[in-house]
């Protein structure tokens, strides 16, 4: 079994838990889901580019970039059906 850096897979916090109106931070990309009681408010997106440089330089980060999307596209199918 591979060792991995303890940050791999983790760029995007999970998007299928979450807090309204907190922000939900991954290693490099986070979101916050505004929320006024019933009615949702703003989306906001942000990347850490520090840390997405830091991801870059790491060795793994084909793979880690690669099992991150996959992830994320789970979660989207999830949260879509």
């Amino acid at each position: 079994m591979n060792e991995h850096k303890a940050c791999y897979g983790t760029m995007f916090h999970d998007t299928l838990h979450f807090t309204a109106n907190k922000d939900m931070k991954g290693k490099v990309f986070s979101f916050e889901l505004g929320s006024l009681g019933l009615v949702r408010s703003n989306h906001l997106v942000h990347a850490d580019i520090s840390e997405w440089d830091d991801c870059l330089a790491c060795p793994e980060f084909d793979h880690c970039y690669k099992f991150c999307m996959a992830k994320l596209a789970l979660e989207s199918a999830i949260a879509d059906g």
